[in-house]
């Protein structure tokens, strides 16, 4: 059966750093899009950003352009999420998907940026 099991989540001070990562089983990953999608406390999922299959085209939402990068490594059936310049509003738990409304996502990582 599909799993994603996402891991790197944790406490960061706001302009800090972390790395996310997504471990993929049960379908053939490296024929995916993949996604990352979020929920902030008392909201909705967001859409984060998207990876093509080869990790050659990824696309962002505006919020984390510039901060976030998303890419994949298809041997590893891993999918990565660095992201920098962490802001308050950043705070979410993380999901994997493998589409970008988050319909079919793994348990999710929480992401805390607070001083």
């Amino acid at each position: 059966q599909v799993q994603l099991v996402e891991s790197g989540g944790g406490l960061v001070q706001p302009g800090g750093s972390l790395r996310l990562s997504c471990a993929a089983s049960g379908f053939t990953f490296s024929w995916s899009w993949m996604y990352w999608v979020r929920q902030a406390p008392g909201k909705g999922l967001e859409w984060v950003s998207t990876i093509h299959t080869g990790g050659g085209t990824t696309y962002y939402a505006d919020s984390v352009k510039g901060r976030f990068t998303i890419s994949r490594d298809n041997a590893k059936n891993t999918l990565y999420l660095q992201m920098n310049n962490l802001k308050s509003d950043d705070t979410a738990v993380y999901y994997c998907a493998r589409d970008e409304r988050g319909l079919s996502r793994g348990q999710g990582t929480q992401v805390t940026v607070s001083s």
